[in-house]
C-alpha cells in the first residue's frame, strides 16, 4: 500500500482538517542549529541524515517546524496586494519546509523501528498536528484569498493559469472547503473538537494494535506442534523465542493479516486452531490493547464530523473527491463482483471439504484448515507445491534481477546500490535510481525484514518529495515484513512475498517519475481509488516471461524449470474465492462502518461486525475477512477509511490497463514510455476519469478483473487457458 502521510498535513494543501493553532505551537522554542532538521540536509538528494537523527530530535524539530510555517501562513494573509497565484497558492505550497523535513523522517522511522520515545512524541503531537491543520485550513483571511483567486480563474478573470496551476487552485479551494472553511464560528469550534479527538484516538489505536500484535504471537512449547515447518522456518520461531528471552520454545510472530503464513504448513491441527485464534482475537482479549471501544469511538466521531460538514456518512465525505466520487457507485462496484466471488468461495469450500474427507479426516472445515489443503489440493491438482518454488527466489536476486529488471526494459532506469547514505536500522538498502541517459532521478530504500517494533503490513512513502518549486528530487522508500531467516541461512521468500515486492515497487515508480511543479500534486498525491492502481499494475511483470527466468535462479545457477512456471500460471486463479474473498470482505465491512449515519451513535462492535459480514454475501465464516475490524489498520489508522474498496476498484484499472499491454505488444520500452507519459508522470494534475480514459481508449470495465480472477459475472469460471 502507498502510506497515506501523515506528513501531506504538512502543506496546506492537505485534505485533512483539524483545529486552530494551539499557542504552544505558536511559541515553540527556536531550533538550535545543531539539530539536525534545523537546515536542509547536505547529503544525495537531502536523504535524511539519520546518523545524525536521534530520537529526541524529532519532537523539537517537529514543533518549531509547525511554528514556522504558521508564521508563513501569516505572511501570506497580511500581504495588503490583491492575491495572486503566486503571493497566496504557490507562497502555500513553499511554506512548511522544516516540518516536511521532520515529519516524513519521523512517519517513516516510527512506523518502521518505532519505539518507546517515538511512540510518546507521536502521541504528544497528534492533537498539536490536528491543530496546526485547522489553524491554515480554516484560516479565515487565507480561505478568502483563495476563494477570490477560485472564482476569478473559474470564470476566466485575473491571471492566466497554466493547467497544473488551475488544477492546484482547484484542489486547495476544495480542500479548505472538506476541511470546513465555510463553517460558521461556533461550528468551527466543535470541528476543531472533533478533530483533536480523531487524531488522538487514531494514535492510541496503532499502538495498542502495534503492543497487541507483539503480545499475540503464538508461543509453541514443543517443537512436534511445529510439525510442517521447514527447519529454517522452526530455527526463526526459536531466534524469534531467544529475543523474548524464552528459553526451549518457539514463537509464532502474527503478521498484519488473519490468516497467518504458517497455516500452509503446520499438520497439528490444534497448533493451526491456536495460530488462528491468536491472530483472530489479538486486539480482543479485553486488555489495555483491546481495541473495540477506540474503534467504536472512532466510527462514530466520523460519523458526526461528515454531518457537521453537510455529509450524510463519512463515506459520503471521503468519497467526495475519490475517482467513485460517490458510496452508490463503489459499493454498486462491490456488488458486482460479491454474486461469483461468493459461488467461488462455496465451490472452493466444498472442495477442500472432499479433500478432507478423501484423507480421512472427521472434521467440518474451518479457516484454520484452509490453507493447508488449498495447499495440498492445489499440488493434487497442479502438482504445485510452494517449497517447490521458494529455493528460486532469494531476496536480493528477486529485487535486482527482478524488480529492477522489469523496471529498466519498461523504463530504461538503472541502479546503482549507494552504501554511504546512511540508514535507520543496518537491514536497509539504499539504491540511486537514474535515467537511461544518467541522469539522476532520486533514491529507494528498502527495508523488508518483520520486527516486532514494525507495523505490520507492506508499504511505500517518502522521505523527500519531488517538486520543481522547491528544487527537490524524491526520495522514497518500500518497507516489507517478510520473515527473516536464521544465520547463516539463504534469504528465501514465497511468491506472495516477491508478488509484494512488484507491488510496493510500483508505489515507488509513481513516486520516481513524478514530474510536477507544485508539491501537492507530486507523484502519489493522488486519491486512494486510484495511488493502488500503479502498483497493482507492476505486479504483472513478476511473472512475465522475459522477467521471471531473469531473477527466478536457485544457489546452484538453475534457472526456474518452464514446467515449474507453467503450473504457477495455471494455478493462479486457484483459491480465487479466498484470497480475493477476504480482501473484498474487508472493503466492505468498512464500507458498513463509515456509511453509519451520525444519528445511529456508537456501535458495539461484537454486534456491529457480524451483522455487516453477513450482509456482503460472501461465505465469511469459512472465508473470514483479510482484516477484523479491531486489527484493521488502513481503515483506522493509516487513512484508509471507506477506501479499502480502493484495492479492488484499482485492480479493476489495472486489469483494463494490462488488457491494454497485452493487445499492443506487452513487455516494451514503448509500451513503459507510453504508461510512465499518462500515467505515472501525471500525479494528480488531471482528473482520473479522463487521465485513465486517455491512456486506456475507454472507461475501465469490470470484466477484464473478473477474467483476470477466473470468473463470470453469472458465477460461472472461465475455461483454463
Amino acid at each position: 500500500m502507498r502510506l497515506p502521510f501523515a506528513a501531506v498535513l504538512l502543506t496546506a494543501m492537505t485534505t485533512s482538517a483539524a483545529v486552530p493553532i494551539a499557542a504552544a505551537a505558536q511559541t515553540a522554542a527556536p531550533l538550535p542549529a545543531s539539530n539536525p532538521f534545523a537546515k536542509p540536509s547536505t547529503l544525495p538528494f537531502e536523504a535524511p541524515p539519520f546518523d545524525r537523527i536521534k530520537d529526541a530530535d524529532y519532537q523539537p524539530a517537529l514543533e518549531a517546524g509547525m511554528a514556522e510555517q504558521l508564521a508563513e501562513v501569516n505572511n501570506i494573509v497580511r500581504v495588503r496586494s490583491m492575491p495572486t497565484f503566486d503571493n497566496t497558492i504557490a507562497a502555500l505550497e513553499r511554506s512548511g519546509r522544516l516540518l516536511e523535513r521532520a515529519a516524513l523522517a519521523f512517519y517513516g522511522v516510527n512506523g518502521a523501528n518505532t519505539n518507546d520515545v517515538l511512540q510518546k512524541t507521536q502521541e504528544v503531537l497528534a492533537p498539536k498536528f490536528a491543530a496546526h491543520q485547522d489553524a491554515i485550513q480554516l484560516n479565515p483571511q487565507l480561505f478568502a484569498r483563495v476563494k477570490s483567486l477560485y472564482e476569478a480563474a473559474s470564470e476566466n478573470r485575473g491571471e492566466k493559469l497554466t493547467p497544473e496551476q488551475f488544477q492546484v487552485l482547484t484542489l486547495t479551494y476544495e480542500n479548505m472547503v472538506r476541511a470546513g472553511a465555510e463553517l460558521s464560528p461556533a461550528d468551527k469550534t466543535k470541528l476543531s473538537a472533533l478533530n483533536a479527538q480523531l487524531s488522538t484516538l487514531e494514535t492510541a489505536f496503532q499502538q495498542k494494535l502495534l503492543a497487541a500484535a507483539k503480545a499475540g504471537a503464538l508461543v509453541v512449547d514443543d517443537r512436534a506442534k511445529l510439525a510442517g515447518l521447514s527447519e529454517a522456518e522452526i530455527a526463526a520461531a526459536a531466534d524469534a523465542a531467544k529475543e523474548r528471552g524464552l528459553t526451549g520454545k518457539y514463537v509464532l510472530k502474527l503478521q498484519n493479516t488473519t490468516e497467518q503464513p504458517a497455516l500452509a504448513a503446520l499438520t497439528d491441527r490444534s497448533t493451526r486452531e491456536a495460530l488462528f485464534n491468536a491472530s483472530w482475537t489479538r486486539a480482543e482479549k479485553g486488555d489495555a490493547n483491546d481495541t473495540r471501544a477506540t474503534i467504536s469511538q472512532l466510527a462514530e466521531l466520523r460519523a458526526q464530523k461528515a454531518k457537521l460538514l453537510g455529509f450524510a456518512t463519512w463515506a459520503d465525505y471521503v468519497l467526495s473527491d475519490q475517482m467513485a466520487k460517490n458510496p452508490t457507485t463503489a459499493l454498486g462496484f462491490m456488488q458486482q463482483l460479491g454474486k461469483p466471488v461468493g459461488a467461488e468461495q462455496r465451490r472452493e469450500a466444498a472442495e477442500l471439504q472432499q479433500q478432507i474427507k478423501a484423507e480421512g479426516g472427521d472434521f467440518q472445515l474451518k479457516p484454520w484448515d484452509w490453507d493447508l489443503y488449498s495447499e495440498k489440493l492445489r499440488k493434487a491438482k497442479y502438482d504445485l507445491n510452494q517449497d517447490e518454488l521458494k529455493p528460486y527466489f532469494e531476496i536480493n536476486k528477486v529485487l535486482t534481477d527482478g524488480v529492477f529488471y522489469a523496471a529498466n526494459q519498461l523504463y530504461g532506469i538503472t541502479f546503482k546500490r549507494r552504501t554511504d547514505i546512511p540508514v535507520y536500522q543496518p537491514d536497509v538498502m539504499v539504491y540511486e535510481v537514474s535515467e537511461e541517459n544518467g541522469t539522476p532521478i532520486g533514491l529507494m530504500y528498502f527495508d523488508y525484514w518483520k520486527r516486532d517494533n514494525k507495523n505490520g503490513g507492506a508499504w511505500m512513502s517518502n522521505f523527500v518529495n519531488q517538486s520543481k518549486l522547491l528544487g527537490t528530487k524524491p526520495v522514497i522508500y518500500n518497507v516489507g515484513n517478510f520473515t527473516k531467516p536464521a544465520a547463516g541461512q539463504p534469504a528465501l521468500i514465497t511468491f506472495d512475498d516477491v508478488t509484494t515486492m512488484f507491488h510496493e515497487f510500483g508505489h515507488a515508480l509513481h513516486g520516481l517519475f513524478a514530474n510536477q511543479t507544485y508539491p501537492s500534486v507530486s507523484g502519489t498525491n493522488t486519491a486512494r481509488d486510484f495511488v493502488e492502481f500503479p502498483s497493482q499494475f507492476n505486479e504483472h511483470w513478476a511473472l512475465d516471461p522475459k522477467v521471471l527466468p531473469h531473477y527466478a535462479v536457485n544457489r546452484q545457477g538453475q534457472v526456474i524449470p518452464p514446467a515449474l512456471v507453467a503450473k504457477i500460471k495455471r494455478a493462479a486463479t486457484f483459491n480465487t474465492g479466498s484470497s480475493f474473498g477476504q480482501a473484498l470482505a474487508a472493503a466492505e465491512l468498512d464500507m458498513s462502518w463509515h456509511s453509519l449515519p451520525a444519528s445511529l451513535g456508537r456501535q458495539d462492535v461484537n454486534v456491529f461486525e457480524p451483522k455487516a459480514l453477513a450482509a456482503t454475501g460472501l461465505d465469511t465464516d469459512d472465508v473470514p475477512p483479510r482484516y477484523r475490524s479491531s486489527y484493521f489498520l488502513h481503515i483506522w489508522g493509516n487513512g484508509y477509511s471507506a477506501g479499502y474498496y480502493a484495492y479492488q476498484w484499482t485492480k479493476m484499472l489495472d486489469a483494463n490497463a494490462y488488457a491494454w499491454f497485452e493487445n499492443h505488444g506487452g513487455l516494451t520500452r514503448a509500451n513503459g514510455q507510453r504508461f510512465r507519459d499518462m500515467i505515472l508522470s501525471k500525479g494528480h494534475t488531471e482528473d482520473y476519469a479522463p487521465m485513465f480514459r486517455a491512456f486506456n481508449g475507454k472507461d475501465p470495465e469490470v470484466g477484464p478483473l473478473l477474467h483476470d480472477l477466473g470468473l463470470n459475472a453469472d458465477g460461472g469460471r472461465v475455461a483454463a487457458e
